[in-house]
């Protein structure tokens, strides 16, 4: 499911650096492919609800890439893998409950932001 009310948390957040363009670039890539956002969600929730404190955001891209692999007969599913920290730092703004719960680095530009 797209969620619009997550575009401010996201975009909003302008960098002075070529980030903002692999941001924009990352959230029409994202409204484009919605089923990637409601697989990301489901296995993260999954996992959360498992007790776990925390958890590889890669390693829920990863098996999004193994389910649609498997399960569909199209071409091969691409997303780039800069694109996974994004939809880390999504599921925690969307669910604030599990901030931290994906351990993320500071992304290029986070300093400039957080000052702004």
């Amino acid at each position: 499911m797209f969620y619009p009310e997550a575009a401010p948390c996201i975009l909003s957040m302008k960098k002075l650096d070529s980030s903002t363009d692999q941001k924009q670039a990352w959230w029409e890539w994202h409204k484009a492919n919605p089923h990637v956002w409601n697989l990301f969600e489901r296995f993260a929730l999954e996992a959360a609800r498992s007790g776990r404190k925390n958890f590889s955001h890669w390693l829920i891209m990863n098996r999004i890439r193994w389910e649609t692999a498997i399960s569909t007969t199209s071409d091969d599913f691409k997303i780039r893998n800069d694109y996974i920290a994004y939809y880390a730092r999504l599921f925690m703004a969307m669910h604030p409950k599990y901030e931290g719960f994906f351990r993320t680095k500071k992304m290029k530009g986070e300093s400039e932001i957080e000052q702004q």
